[in-house]
């Protein structure tokens, strides 16, 4: 086996001398300070929020905090078929599912907790829900928590979220299921 040696590089002096380079930088920084203090007015106010009384729109499919949706009667659609929880990377998820007194659901989950802390906003459990029960169509971001056992959200903090107003079904394969008739 033969070793490589690798040739020793002789740089010109120009290259050894960091000085363009700096220089370079120092351009490029010196443009952005001119620009923001001198620039057009409009462009400032894009870059900088004044938060409490402006907030940032985001795009349709920004993924925010989850929620779960209710039937009818107000009970989940959740059916504890652990698709989400075996989904998730994060293993946030956390379900313990008991039998439906309603003889139509076979299952509901008796509990039902996502660890806001160790989740990453993935989406991989909302892609994987074949009841489109759980969203993440809120427009929220996960608010600070003092405690861990805060950001343990569970079964009724989810049903009380909302959705954004005018919000479609859930994106990927939910939009494709609900045009097809149950059953078939």
């Amino acid at each position: 086996m033969a070793i490589r040696v690798r040739k020793k590089v002789e740089y010109s002096m120009y290259e050894r001398s960091y000085l363009p380079e700096v220089v370079r930088g120092l351009g490029v920084s010196l443009r952005h300070f001119f620009g923001n203090l001198f620039g057009n007015r409009k462009t400032r106010l894009l870059q900088t929020l004044r938060y409490p009384d402006e907030k940032r729109l985001y795009p349709e499919r920004f993924r925010g905090q989850h929620r779960l949706l209710p039937r009818e009667d107000g009970s989940s659609r959740c059916v504890a078929c652990y698709m989400c929880a075996t989904a998730c990377p994060a293993y946030c998820i956390h379900i313990v599912a008991d039998e439906s007194p309603d003889d139509e659901i076979e299952k509901y989950p008796a509990a039902f907790e996502i660890d806001m802390l160790r989740c990453i906003y993935c989406g991989f459990c909302v892609e994987a829900c074949p009841e489109d029960a759980i969203r993440m169509d809120t427009g929220l971001h996960t608010p600070a928590f003092l405690n861990r056992q805060d950001a343990v959200l569970g079964r009724v903090d989810l049903l009380g979220l909302l959705g954004r107003a005018g919000t479609a079904p859930a994106y990927g394969a939910q939009n494709y299921r609900e045009d097809k008739p149950r059953g078939s």
